[in-house]
């Protein structure tokens, strides 16, 4: 019985990170959509409906005291505070690269995420590197390299979309407050001045909301979008173990590559060819040496 309910758990729990991952590595085709609409507008629109879905998701749940229990720890506040900065900046980033025709080197920078989370490891907490993984990083590195060297420009949309990323991944996870909790409060302390932006462009007529019903919809559809995917994750994450939830990672930036080069005919160059190729190979020595450290510590 313990079995049976073992295996439900963990189709359920797959279930919930493919269709997470799916949406996460689909989102581009949403962006898109908003056309010449630009990325700051639909950031504040994404902020402020993702607060309304957030706030009803909280209150059906019945978790508004889970909310208020992070007013009662001045570290959490400041960490929060200092993330809901830095998601600022990935989504503002991430939008802007979409509709500028860039999407390819967002998925650049998913794909070093991981890489970029060991690199923080190594630097905040003092962690040390194995041989293998520390030539997954040198791979990585020489893939970056060769791209700076084949355009002459530093691949600065991946970089900072992974090290944003990576960053605010670490200091959620030094924080014991819930996901869905979390990016409420994020959502809250980004809305006030999301609103004054909106507002700004309503009075001075430059605003794409209210101005055509398509876009309307898309706009309230913002919130819709960015919490679902966070949700099933979340409930993924409960259930799933954290190796195999890695391995769904990379489904995300995967998609995205996929779209930018077949739906919206982006150039995968030679040179992208020769730098994903080492990205690749670093996260598949990476990912490699992750089972096989947790083989060896399930025989322990």
């Amino acid at each position: 019985m313990k079995k049976s309910l073992s295996g439900s758990n963990g189709f359920v729990g797959a279930a919930y990170a493919l269709g997470a991952f799916l949406l996460w590595g689909l989102l581009p085709i949403y962006w898109k959509a908003f056309g010449a609409t630009p990325a700051i507008e639909i950031f504040s629109h994404r902020v402020v409906w993702s607060l309304v879905f957030l706030m009803a998701v909280l209150f059906l749940q019945r978790k508004w005291h889970f909310f208020l229990l992070i007013f009662q720890d001045r570290k959490s506040l400041k960490t929060l505070t200092l993330t809901a900065l830095i998601i600022c900046i990935n989504w503002i980033t991430y939008i802007w690269a979409v509709n500028s025709g860039h999407i390819i080197e967002t998925s650049l920078g998913y794909f070093i995420t991981p890489l970029m989370n060991v690199l923080l490891g190594v630097f905040l907490l003092k962690e040390k590197l194995n041989f293998i993984q520390k030539l997954a990083v040198l791979l990585a590195f020489i893939g970056v390299a060769r791209f700076v060297l084949g355009f002459g420009d530093l691949p600065w949309i991946g970089l900072l979309l992974s090290f944003s990323f990576a960053s605010y991944g670490y200091l959620r996870k030094i924080v014991a407050v819930e996901s869905l909790v979390a990016l409420t409060y994020e959502t809250i302390i980004i809305t006030p001045f999301c609103l004054i932006y909106i507002g700004y462009l309503l009075i001075t007529g430059q605003s794409t909301f209210l101005s055509d019903h398509h876009f309307d919809i898309l706009f309230l559809g913002t919130g819709v979008a960015t919490a679902i995917p966070l949700v099933w994750f979340a409930c993924a994450a409960r259930k799933l173990k954290l190796s195999t939830l890695a391995f769904f990672q990379y489904l995300a930036p995967s998609c995205q590559l996929a779209v930018g080069v077949f739906i919206y005919h982006e150039s995968f160059t030679t040179n992208y060819f020769i730098t994903f190729s080492f990205i690749w190979s670093a996260l598949i020595i990476y990912t490699y040496d992750s089972i096989n450290t947790q083989r060896k510590r399930r025989l322990i």
